[in-house]
């Protein structure tokens, strides 16, 4: 549902990278960025967000809220001590 906006906020969305990045997370990509105010931020919408409220939520992400989302998804990723990540891990090592 808000895929269509995504072209239109990028600039709001790089800059909310840049603020990231200022507090010295640079690792963060917009992919991420956009999946977590998928994921977390209108989740639970019903209805469509006008074009102002998407910019708002965009620019109102703190740090910490999106490094404890990032967090916890890596912890959902599959175990690389396990299966065919441990033979990955072999392989490397």
């Amino acid at each position: 549902m808000y895929d269509k906006f995504r072209e239109t906020v990028r600039p709001f969305l790089q800059s909310k990278l840049g603020e990231f990045e200022l507090y010295g997370y640079d690792s963060v990509n917009e992919e991420g960025l956009w999946e977590f105010l998928k994921n977390k931020t209108w989740r639970k919408e019903k209805e469509e967000r006008l074009l102002h409220q998407i910019v708002n939520d965009i620019l109102s992400v703190k740090v910490g809220d999106y490094m404890n989302y990032a967090t916890v998804e890596a912890f959902k990723a599959p175990n690389w001590f396990e299966g065919e990540g441990k033979d990955v891990l072999e392989k490397l090592l």
